[in-house]
Order: C-alpha cells, then sequence, then structure tokens
C-alpha cells in the first residue's frame, strides 16, 4: 500500500527540483491536451517554447516582447510573495493592477496635452497609490475585524472591473476618439508614456523596476530585521508574537507593499504597451502572478525566472494560437496546468512515499 508519510522538515531538495517537474509535467499534460485537439504535441510545444526565441523568423519580435511581458508579472509576483511568506493571502492584485492604471492614467491625462518632465514621475506615484489604496481595504478589514483577505481582496476585482469600464465610458474617454470608449493613446503623448528606453530591445520602464524591485526585495528578506519578521511571521505565528513582531503590522504591510506594486505595473502596463484605458484593459496578470510567485519559490530570484518562463508561455501561447490553430483557452489551460503540477509536486516536499501498511492507530 502507497501512503504518505509527514516529513519533520520539508525536503530543500525537493523544493528545488518541483518547478523543473511541473514544468515537465506541465509539458507532458499540454502535449496530450494538444494531441486531443486534433495538434501535434511536439510541434505545439516547440512552437511555444523554443520558436519565440530560436526561430528566426520569429525571434526578432519575440525577444523584446519577453521583457515586456515579464515586467508586470515580475512586480506584481514580487509583491504577492511578501505576503505569501507571512501567511498573508493577496489574491486581488488583477483589481489593484487596474485601480493603479486608472489612477495613473487619470493624473496624465489632468495634465494633457502639457509637456513637462514631472509629470510621468507623478503617474507613477498615482499608480501606485491607487493600488495601495485598493489592497488597504483588505488589510484594514483585516486587522479591524478579522475578515478573510483572500474573499475580501477577490471581491475587490470584481468591482475594479465595471469600474474599469465606467472610466473608459465616462470621465476618462477621448473626447476625440468619436464616441468609441477608451482614453486618449499615451503613446502619442510623449510626456505621459512610458517608451522604450533602448531600441529593438522591449526594455522599458516597468522592466527597470522589476528589476530594481527584486534586487531591493532580496536585500529586504536576507539582511533586514523586517525581512526576518516577514519569515518568521510566516513560519511561526506564535513565534514572531514572542519575539514582539506585531501582526498588524505585517498585514498591512505586505498588503500595501504588494497592492502598491501591482498598481504600478498596471501604470507602467496602460502608459506603454496596452497605451490607453480600455473596455478590455485588465489583461489576468495578477492571476497569472499567482503562479509565478510560487513557482519561483517566493523568492525574488526565482520569481525572474519564472516570470520570464510564464511570459514565455504567453508570447509562444499568441505564436501558437496564430501558426498552429490553437483556440486561447486551451493556452490558458496550460498556464493553469502549471500551477497544478507544482503544487502537486510540493507534497513531494512536505511528505515521503512509503510502500506498506501504516500503524495502527
Amino acid at each position: 500500500m502507497l501512503r504518505l508519510e509527514k516529513r519533520l522538515q520539508p525536503s530543500r531538495t525537493w523544493a528545488a527540483l518541483t518547478p523543473v517537474l511541473a514544468v515537465v509535467l506541465t509539458m507532458i499534460a499540454g502535449g496530450i491536451m494538444f494531441a486531443v485537439l486534433g495538434k501535434d504535441p511536439f510541434e505545439a510545444i516547440r512552437t511555444i517554447f523554443y520558436d519565440p526565441l530560436f526561430n528566426e523568423q520569429f525571434a526578432a519580435y519575440s525577444r523584446p516582447q519577453l521583457l515586456v511581458k515579464a515586467a508586470p508579472l515580475i512586480l506584481i509576483a514580487i509583491g504577492l510573495s511578501l505576503g505569501f511568506r507571512a501567511g498573508v493571502w493577496n489574491i486581488g492584485a488583477e483589481g489593484q493592477y487596474i485601480i493603479g492604471a486608472i489612477c495613473g492614467a487619470a493624473v496624465g491625462l489632468a495634465f494633457y496635452p502639457l509637456e513637462a518632465w514631472y509629470i510621468f514621475p507623478l503617474m507613477v506615484l498615482a499608480g501606485a497609490f491607487g493600488g495601495f489604496l485598493w489592497a488597504m481595504i483588505p488589510a484594514l478589514l483585516k486587522i479591524k475585524f478579522n475578515t478573510n483577505e483572500i474573499l475580501v481582496s477577490l471581491m475587490l476585482v470584481y468591482v475594479s472591473t465595471p469600474l474599469l469600464a465606467q472610466m473608459a465610458l465616462g470621465p476618462l474617454r477621448n473626447p476625440d476618439g468619436g464616441g468609441f470608449p477608451g482614453s486618449r493613446n499615451f503613446q502619442q503623448y510623449p510626456s505621459g508614456s512610458n517608451p522604450e528606453l533602448i531600441a529593438g530591445t522591449g526594455a522599458h520602464w516597468g522592466v527597470v523596476t522589476a528589476l530594481i524591485t527584486v534586487i531591493a526585495t532580496y536585500i529586504l528578506l536576507t539582511r533586514h530585521s523586517l525581512g526576518f519578521q516577514i519569515r518568521v511571521t510566516g513560519q511561526s505565528p506564535r513565534a514572531a508574537k514572542f519575539a514582539g513582531v506585531s501582526p498588524n503590522v505585517i498585514i498591512a504591510f505586505c498588503l500595501g507593499v504588494s497592492g502598491a506594486l501591482a498598481g504600478v505595473a498596471g501604470l507602467f502596463e496602460v502608459s506603454g504597451p496596452a497605451g490607453q484605458i480600455s473596455i478590455d484593459f485588465a489583461s489576468g496578470y495578477g492571476f497569472t502572478a499567482i503562479i509565478v510567485a510560487f513557482l519561483g519559490r517566493l523568492h525574488p530570484i526565482g520569481i525572474l525566472l519564472a516570470g520570464l518562463l510564464m511570459a514565455l508561455t504567453y508570447i509562444g501561447g499568441e505564436l501558437a494560437q496564430f501558426m498552429l490553430g490553437l483556440p486561447g483557452a486551451a493556452i490558458q489551460a496550460f498556464q493553469g496546468m502549471l500551477l497544478f503540477a507544482l503544487l502537486a509536486g510540493d507534497v513531494l516536499t512536505n511528505y515521503k512515499l512509503r510502500f506498506g501498511r501504516g500503524q495502527a492507530g
């Protein structure tokens, strides 16, 4: 009889191997799904993972897009990872991403058509502040009334989505747009745009901010007392209390930072690749970043690598839809398989497989 036996300590070996194993299992399960859909599984996997980087026909476009897609995922996942480490579960980063984009865009449009160097920095601050305020709603409810931050933050996503539509159709709608929904295009407004910094690389200010955030978070977690408090709170809340750690401070900090980073990601997206506030601006980055955070083992460097991998599945998935006719839902299911494979692999991190009968108890 096969049974699971709880490990005394989580296995570091399995913790390191699980992300690699999850990717392999996802390729296998995804290949089966593609075969059921009538597509060559090997061609589909090659199109998703190999062609965007190494096929000369597509690489010139795909490689710069890798950084464009990865930047918001990394920013959001870094913020989420701080909370997850402390046992604070922010599932509503998508809403914070949307609100940050709305606030940042509103500031930029308020200055239109003025040309000034300080407009874009103000937009960045407004985006961060918008995401921060949206995340503080579940934080304050958690602190004051001990509500479940998972439910509150998730439900706020479904408040932000109609608010986004209202902004695109109302206050932020382009007055010169002929009545069509959507704001002015920031790519045509130099003081409010987030342009490519180095031609042909895809690197914009969001990419720079993501890299700085990775470094800063690594220092916070390994060199700062607050990082120690976050880790201890997640590993042993009782020990954290004995050490004088305030759980309310950790809740407010983790949710506030994750909201601010999600808001900044939304601002960089609306002022750069997306270009405008629109009804369909919400891209699912806030939910996908949860996969990125866990795939990266909640470690800043791991999240950087996981963000690039997930961005590759976005780009490769779009290429597979165009080249092979795969439905978009299949690509989304393929990405979701990665999280399920990761969670399944985590069982081996915390449990041993044993053969034989368990002891009678």
